[in-house]
């Protein structure tokens, strides 16, 4: 496989703190200079979140403004993906900094369960994130948390609600949600390749199954996403000591399968976003 690795890193994420491991970054200080580093060590997109000073999510497009002004100055080309997710807020909310136009935002667009609640994503407020999307011409990375929001991304590209071609980011391992399940995971490539042909994907898996998904993906030609929001260890006995260091991890595993590593501008051309 020839095809240049994306590696996208989940910086922090809404739940992660420091008691969990204290190099999770919370501050925007702490999270450009964590950005810095897994950039350095292969990372071309960073899935942010934005946290208050109790380390408590946030959906603060002021929050949003600075960390993007620091990752624009500290990491030049990087792509800067900011989440919609529903933890940081409610409703439209969760698209207040959307209006910031960063070149990509995450995009749930269905629903399903969570640990210990439901992650609602009701049609309409679905429909207004990407439509606002659309409005700041910002790609969005779908978050397929189940089958059926592949299929729904495909519908929606379809009718216009989606410009271009998806990018398809499976989620697997989340707690009573789609466990990480070797069979399934072929099946998501085989229904994105026979729905999407020639549509970018990757993967992402929580906890232990960070490092399963990693392998999994980049052995099948996806991209990765790894970082701290998912996971703070290396291993059941040892805490990552950075963002860098699961990075340079998921580096590793793509010299084992002769990939190379996404430049900025590489992982921009693929992904179909405009130049830097």
């Amino acid at each position: 496989m020839t095809t240049p690795l994306i590696i996208c890193c989940a910086i922090t994420g809404s739940l992660p703190t420091k008691a969990n491991n204290p190099a999770v970054p919370i501050s925007v200080s702490e999270q450009v200079e964590s950005m810095h580093e897994a950039f350095e060590a292969g990372a071309t997109i960073c899935h942010a979140h934005v946290r208050n000073a109790d380390e408590t999510p946030s959906s603060d497009p002021d929050k949003f403004a600075a960390l993007q002004e620091g990752l624009k100055k500290h990491c030049p080309g990087l792509i800067i993906q900011f989440s919609t997710g529903g933890r940081s807020g409610a409703g439209q909310a969760r698209g207040a900094m959307l209006s910031l136009r960063p070149d990509m935002a995450s995009l749930s667009v269905g629903s399903n369960n969570f640990p210990t609640r439901v992650y609602e994503n009701p049609p309409d407020l679905v429909d207004w994130l990407a439509s606002e999307m659309l409005t700041y011409d910002i790609k969005p990375e779908v978050e397929a948390f189940d089958l059926s929001h592949i299929l729904q991304a495909v519908k929606m590209q379809a009718d216009g609600r989606i410009k271009d071609t998806p990018y398809i980011q499976f989620v697997m391992g989340v707690k009573n949600a789609m466990p990480a399940d070797k069979h399934v995971f072929d099946y998501y490539v085989e229904t994105v390749n026979r729905l999407l042909p020639g549509a970018p994907w990757c993967a992402a898996g929580i906890g232990v199954q960070q490092l399963v998904l990693n392998e999994w993906s980049i052995a099948a030609g996806g991209h990765a996403r790894t970082g701290m929001e998912d996971n703070v260890r290396l291993d059941r006995d040892t805490l990552a000591p950075s963002n860098a260091a699961l990075v340079k991890r998921a580096v590793e595993i793509a010299e084992k399968h002769d990939r190379p590593i996404a430049t900025p501008a590489q992982a921009r051309a693929l992904l179909g976003l405009r130049a830097a």
